[in-house]
């Protein structure tokens, strides 16, 4: 079931986010995948249809995350909040590997949120090489 997204809130969102996915950071123009709209506390869990609830993500990040909101801690075990990019900042919880094709955990969420997401699928991880020696990745910011 989608739920209605006014054209004026999708493009703060889009312009928020510079296309790209707010978990993984894969851009649109680098996938060629349009991004999909992901509310961060699900409407099936009371979260409503809010600039503060929504933020782009990839197709892939966005379905594997589904209707999650916690997951375990592959270090500790430890159930843990997802990433949340409307209060949480990307670089607190995650960093690159130094050949910039795999998302690192930096926190205990940012950890959790690489595993349930599969923020590194060998597809991603194969794209990113392409895109880091290309000049395309990782983002500048």
């Amino acid at each position: 079931m989608s739920t209605y997204i006014p054209e004026r809130l999708k493009a703060q969102i889009e312009a928020c986010d510079r296309h790209r996915c707010c978990y993984c950071l894969t851009s649109e123009t680098n996938s060629g995948i349009p991004m999909t709209y992901d509310h961060i506390l699900p409407c099936s869990k009371g979260g409503a249809t809010t600039f503060e609830n929504l933020c782009l993500a990839c197709r892939t990040c966005n379905e594997f995350k589904s209707d999650t909101t916690e997951a375990e801690d592959p270090l500790t075990g430890e159930t843990v909040p997802l990433f949340n990019p409307r209060t949480q900042k990307w670089t607190d919880h995650f960093t690159w590997s130094l050949d910039s094709t795999r998302v690192e955990g930096l926190t205990a969420t940012g950890c959790a949120t690489i595993t349930a997401l599969r923020m590194n699928n060998p597809i991603i991880v194969s794209a990113r090489w392409r895109w880091t020696i290309s000049g395309w990745h990782p983002p500048a910011d």
